[in-house]
């Protein structure tokens, strides 16, 4: 079956501290679909990658997808309070069933002010 690993699991940075995540596929992915959740709220769609090799920016994020569209990566420079949360991704491998979706797994940034163990 359809196997996805996120490095890190998860990842605490101090706030100013650049981030980055990345997702590898074991089968190819025709669209990647990148959600944040911030603690307390519900998944809010960022961004979708199509392409190989694809690179896109939002202000201080920047997803980016794989020449074989096998992985993905997520890169937050000079990390703020409002990054706190969870990033999800998601994806399929059939462009002809998009309901068939991976798994969504979660990537963690907290600031340091205010995580507590």
């Amino acid at each position: 079956g359809q196997q996805i690993m996120q490095i890190p699991q998860y990842q605490h940075v101090q706030e100013g501290e650049d981030f980055t995540t990345y997702c590898n596929s074991s089968t190819t992915l025709n669209n990647i679909q990148w959600y944040k959740q911030r603690p307390g709220g519900h998944p809010v769609f960022l961004i979708m990658l199509v392409k190989s090799g694809e690179v896109k920016k939002q202000k201080r994020l920047t997803f980016q997808s794989g020449e074989a569209k096998k992985n993905s990566s997520l890169h937050i420079t000079a990390t703020q309070t409002t990054d706190v949360g969870t990033y999800f991704i998601a994806g399929h491998s059939a462009p002809q069933a998009p309901a068939a979706c991976l798994q969504i797994l979660p990537w963690v940034f907290r600031s340091r002010s205010s995580y507590s163990p």
